[in-house]
């Protein structure tokens, strides 16, 4: 492989024009995609197979008209005086006619005739379905739901919405922009240089490019999550200066050591460039693997990012030389001068001698840290999220807060009861006996009259809990509920199913939680063989695993911290806490996984580069580390400064993943990869590189080092058939 990178990298630095020329036409082309094909994304989370999904499918072939797969929102009046009084009604008809004239609405309950009037008489409920889902609501149709409240407004009457028909799309802003900055300060450190600073920048933010315009195009054609983009344009960006970083700081290396640009190109992808296929290659697979968990919209945003992660290891490697080429030996030296050369080049060997020395109390005190930090892990509540963990300023978080006082937390979060009477021979005994059923479970839950269709052969009951959407009350609930379903039909024939949008946020949570471990295994598996492959070792590939581990349990344990105990909530901008988005430990472990294999792959490659190059394991481990430290260091403040930018965002999930991977990096790269992995090194010796003669032989040599690369180039008869 690393013959083969170099040949292409020379390749690319020779016809750099028309390189450049085929990414700028693929950026063009991509672009004008986005601009006139790109279609609207969803925010719906749903699972096809669970029973709030199969319920939902129900009710839209032989109950359409209740309209049970569309958007709702819960609409609150208040004010201090009666609310029944002559001018209340006539504010409340005023808002209910405006209501049903907003696009898209199916239908108004009008809270006087229902009598959805809290006790004290100052808040009234309306409930407004929509004919289409949340995610095919525009802002305008959201504007057109907020302008029926103009009039009762304006007779000082206060109004909110909540509902996910008020649930705009998650946006990213100008603040995310600050992670960029930071990392554009960090490499202006590292290299000393704005030419060599920027050619990262310039290479990454195309292939984020490409990689979001490609998303926008999809779009059009297929029905993508709100949340796709933004993990692309995380992860993307990224790796997309990581990977341009390393390859950069292998090319300054050649220049120094006096090799012409195009040779020191060639040599730098042939070499740097394997290392990062190869941990392009273990994100790719982290993120890939997404799609087996049978989540749709886990798996379509696994991919997305997988192809920006793609797109951003072909940019270094073809685009990236090609670049280099336009600035030839300008980026041979920096021009800045932060600090003495000589400390730049031996902070690196100082900290990895001092781990050497004291590596049983620095691997003691490494892993005492991890587990502390790990503690509120133990605690950790999934949930997806819904009004009660909106900011405290909107309009939905106010909704939310005012009915829960007026009406009880349950009113926010109603379940929806689908009764199949078409195999019942007496339906309104049965549909009689599930009330009453639901009615006397424990929780006594308020059961409103049924709504049947035409046919006559299902029925709606509404459901109100005592306890809120995210409770597990009212998780416990539900499986009571379920749980009526096989007496009904044993004694009617009838079946019943719960569905609705607190169901089915539970169902998915659920869903998620089954499928983390066998997630964790297939991609600690996959990356296991092919760490086993680049390393050529067993125990290299084994503590970069459970190193990983430790630093994902320590990252849960910060954000259970964070977000669900509410500690630090002001210093980092957090507005509202709660229980932890479901999809987040799962997205996590993948996302962290393939970032963590990528330091691990950085550093270790240019210990095992040494090492089979004649140094002893433990001069292998302090050379490497000289060599590896700087750049991974500088990869990971990068990193950490990309993703913290997005902790900045409006959406709570968006902040919480911002959160979690800056924290998790900050783990990973710090604490396992630079203080960890050395001790490991120092301590197992040789060791460290067995690796059983049979398995030897079986394993394919991919030379990812370039030891064979080295001697075919030093060796002048072979140097020019490796070039041809």
């Amino acid at each position: 492989m690393a013959s083969f990178l170099y040949r292409l990298g020379r390749f690319s630095f020779r016809r750099r024009a028309l390189v450049t020329a085929v990414w700028a036409a693929v950026l063009v082309a991509l672009g004008a995609g986005a601009l006139t094909l790109s279609g609207q994304l969803s925010n719906s989370v749903t699972i096809p197979g669970t029973e709030s999904q199969k319920a939902i499918d129900q009710l839209a072939d032989r109950f359409p008209e209740a309209a049970a797969g569309g958007a709702t929102a819960r609409v609150v009046i208040s004010t201090p005086g009666d609310i029944t009084d002559a001018g209340g009604q006539a504010a409340i008809a005023r808002l209910v006619t405006g209501l049903k004239d907003a696009p898209k609405v199916a239908g108004v309950v009008d809270p006087l005739q229902v009598q959805a009037i809290s006790p004290d008489k100052h808040v009234a409920l309306a409930q407004v379905s929509y004919r289409v889902p949340g995610f095919e609501l525009t802002d305008a149709d959201r504007d057109g739901l907020m302008a029926a409240a103009d009039s009762a407004k304006a007779a000082g009457y206060t109004v909110e919405f909540g509902g996910d028909a008020v649930q705009a799309m998650p946006a990213t802003n100008a603040t995310e922009g600050l992670g960029v900055a930071v990392a554009a300060v960090v490499l202006i450190i590292t290299f000393g240089s704005l030419l060599a600073a920027g050619i990262p920048l310039l290479t990454a933010l195309i292939g984020v490019g490409i990689g979001m315009a490609g998303i926008t195009t999809a779009s059009g054609f297929l029905e993508l999550n709100t949340n796709t983009p933004v993990l692309a344009l995380m992860i993307g960006l990224a790796v997309g200066i990581d990977y341009a970083l390393f390859i950069v700081s292998r090319y300054r290396h050649e220049l120094t050591i006096g090799r012409d640009p195009e040779e020191a190109a060639g040599r730098a992808t042939g070499t740097a460039g394997s290392a990062v296929v190869f941990a392009g290659l273990t994100v790719i697979i982290a993120l890939a693997g997404l799609t087996v968990v049978g989540i749709p919209f886990l798996g379509e945003m696994g991919i997305a990012a997988a192809i920006t992660v793609a797109i951003a290891v072909v940019i270094a490697l073809t685009l990236l030389p090609a670049v280099l080429g336009f600035a030839g030996g300008k980026l041979a030296g920096g021009k800045i001068r932060l600090r003495r050369k000589e400390n730049a080049t031996t902070h690196g060997e100082r900290w990895a001698r001092f781990v050497a020395r004291r590596r049983i109390p620095v691997l003691i005190a490494a892993i005492a840290g991890l587990a502390i930090v790990a503690i509120p892990a133990a605690s950790m509540q999934l949930g997806l999220p819904n009004d009660s963990t909106a900011a405290p300023d909107t309009t939905q978080r106010k909704a939310y807060d005012t009915v829960a006082r007026s009406f009880g937390e349950g009113a926010n979060g109603p379940l929806v009861i689908v009764v199949d009477l078409s195999a019942s021979t007496d339906r309104q005994s049965a549909l009689q006996q599930a009330a009453a059923g639901i009615g006397g479970l424990p929780e006594r839950p308020i059961v409103t009259p049924p709504k049947i269709n035409r046919d006559g052969d299902l029925a709606l009951l509404t459901v109100i809990p005592k306890s809120g959407p995210s409770s597990t009350a009212t998780e416990d609930l539900v499986s009571d509920i379920r749980g009526l379903n096989a007496g009904l039909g044993t004694a009617t024939g009838a079946s019943l199913a719960v569905t609705g949008q607190t169901a089915a946020n539970i169902d998915v949570s659920e869903k998620l939680a089954d499928a983390m471990l066998p997630y964790l295994a297939l991609i600690v598996g996959l990356a296991f063989l092919l760490l086993m492959l680049v390393f050529r070792s067993i125990v290299v590939p084994l503590k970069a695993t459970l190193g990983f581990l430790g630093s994902v349990v320590a990252t849960f344990g910060a954000v259970v911290a964070v977000f669900q105990w509410g500690w630090l909530t002001d210093l980092l901008g957090v507005k509202t806490t709660g229980p932890i988005m479901s999809m987040l430990p799962i997205l996590l472990i993948g996302v962290l996984f393939g970032l963590a294999m990528d330091y691990q792959v950085f550093l270790v490659t240019r210990m095992r580069e040494e090492y089979v190059h004649g140094a002893d394991p433990q001069q292998a481990m302090v050379t490497g580390f000289r060599h590896g430290s700087r750049v991974v260091v500088a990869a990971a403040l990068i990193m950490i400064s990309v993703f913290a930018g997005f902790v900045l965002a409006e959406s709570s999930l968006i902040q919480s993943i911002g959160f979690a991977l800056a924290f998790g990096v900050l783990v990973d790269a710090f604490v396992i990869r630079m203080t960890i992995v050395p001790a490991l090194m120092s301590l197992l010796g040789r060791g460290a590189w067995w690796l059983p003669k049979w398995l030897d032989r079986v394993l394919p040599d991919v030379d990812v080092e370039g030891e064979k690369l080295a001697k075919q180039l030093d060796a002048p008869d072979e140097r020019e058939l490796v070039r041809s």
